[in-house]
């Protein structure tokens, strides 16, 4: 499997709880599709206290997992929004 973009996007996109709409993460995101997952290295700021839980209201959010040989969050369908 290819490994993605070393240089990354230049977009950021906001990504926010469905429950309680508080901030999850500010995320370079690539191309113009779905959020499905969250490579770890294009975090540009994590909102969380403890991994793929909201700090506001608890809610698991994603999962952890080794994508293309990179760590990231797979994004659990509906329960982020992305702004």
């Amino acid at each position: 499997m290819a490994k993605p973009n070393i240089k990354g996007p230049v977009r950021t996109v906001d990504i926010f709880c469905v429950k309680c709409r508080s901030p999850l993460f500010k995320y370079r995101k690539g191309g113009k599709g779905a959020l499905v997952k969250c490579f770890k290295s294009r975090l540009v700021h994590d909102f969380t206290t403890t991994p793929c839980h909201c700090p506001q209201c608890q809610q698991v959010f994603a999962r952890e997992q080794i994508i293309r040989g990179l760590p990231a969050y797979k994004i659990i369908g509906g329960k982020v929004s992305v702004k």
